[in-house]
C-alpha cells in the first residue's frame, strides 16, 4: 500500500537534481506530496529529476537557479510560491560542492567564501523568507548539517565544514524559537553519506568512512531521506529545534 502520509501537502527541497536532495524529493512524493525542486547549474540535470519525480504521479516543478548570491534565492522563493501556495514543507539542502568538480582546485578561502554563500547565508535567507510566511498558518523548516561538528575534524575540509555547518546548526536552533508554536524547524547532521565524493574516495577514506561508523557502513542518501519523511511528517509534531545525526553512530 502507498504511503499518503503527506497527502496535500507542499514540499519545496533545495539542491534536489541529485544526490540527497533528489532522494529526499524522491522519498516525499512516494509518501503523496507535490514538490517544488531545485538544481543550482545544470538545466538537463534538473529537467531529468523533474521527469523522475513527475513520472511516481506527484506533481513537479522546478527552477536551475545558482543559490550563491541574494538575489538568486529570492528567484528560487519567488518561483516556489508562484502558484499561490505557501510550501508546508521547506527543506534547505543545497550547498556547494567543494570536494570534486571545478571547484575542487579552489583554494581554502575561495572555498570558504562558496560554502558560506551557498550553505549558510542561502539557508538562512530562504528560511527566514519562508518562515515569515509559515507563521502565519504553520510549516517545517529542515536545514542540513554535519555530524563531525560538535567533534572537529583535521585538515582544511574540516575546518570549512565545521565552521559553515555549525552555522547552520546553531541557526537551527536560534529560528525554531524565533518561529514558535507554528512552525518546527530542525536539522538533519549527515555523517559519512556516500554521494559522489564517497564513490571515487581513496581506500584510506573508505576504511575511515566505515571504520568510524557503529554500523560498519557508508551511509546512503536514502537514509538521510526517510529521517527527512518523519520530520516532514505529522509524526513528528512535538520534534523542533533538534540536531538529529544520520551517521550510524560513531565509534
Amino acid at each position: 500500500m502507498t504511503n499518503t502520509i503527506l497527502k496535500n501537502c507542499y514540499a519545496v527541497v533545495s539542491g534536489s537534481s541529485s544526490g540527497i536532495g533528489f532522494e529526499i524529493a524522491r522519498r516525499l512524493a512516494e509518501a503523496g506530496a507535490d514538490l517544488f525542486i531545485h538544481g543550482g547549474h545544470s538545466q538537463q540535470n534538473l529537467d531529468a529529476a523533474v521527469d523522475q519525480i513527475s513520472g511516481m504521479g506527484a506533481e513537479v516543478h522546478g527552477l536551475c537557479v545558482d543559490l550563491s548570491s541574494e538575489k538568486g534565492s529570492e528567484e528560487l522563493y519567488r518561483a516556489a510560491t508562484s502558484n499561490g501556495r505557501i510550501p508546508d514543507v521547506w527543506i534547505n539542502n543545497a550547498g556547494a560542492d567543494v570536494l570534486t568538480g571545478s571547484h575542487a582546485s579552489d583554494d581554502y578561502y575561495e572555498k570558504l567564501s562558496l560554502l558560506w554563500n551557498v550553505d549558510v547565508l542561502a539557508t538562512i535567507r530562504l528560511s527566514k523568507r519562508i518562515g515569515a510566511e509559515m507563521e502565519k498558518t504553520r510549516g517545517t523548516i529542515i536545514n542540513i548539517g554535519w555530524d563531525q561538528v560538535d567533534c572537529g575534524m583535521e585538515g582544511d575540509s574540516g575546518e570549512i565544514f565545521c565552521a559553515t555547518k555549525g552555522a547552520v546548526m546553531a541557526f537551527t536552533r536560534s529560528l525554531a524559537k524565533t518561529l514558535a508554536p507554528n512552525v518546527r524547524v530542525n536539522c538533519i547532521a549527515a555523517g559519512w553519506i556516500q554521494t559522489k565524493w564517497g564513490e571515487t574516495a581513496t581506500d584510506a577514506w573508505q576504511q575511515r568512512a566505515t571504520g568510524e561508523s557503529l554500523r560498519g557502513r557508508w551511509g546512503t542518501p536514502r537514509d538521510i531521506a526517510e529521517l527527512a519523511l518523519f520530520l516532514a511528517s505529522p509524526q513528528s509534531d512535538f520534534v523542533t529545534g533538534q540536531i538529529i545525526a544520520v551517521n550510524g553512530g560513531r565509534r
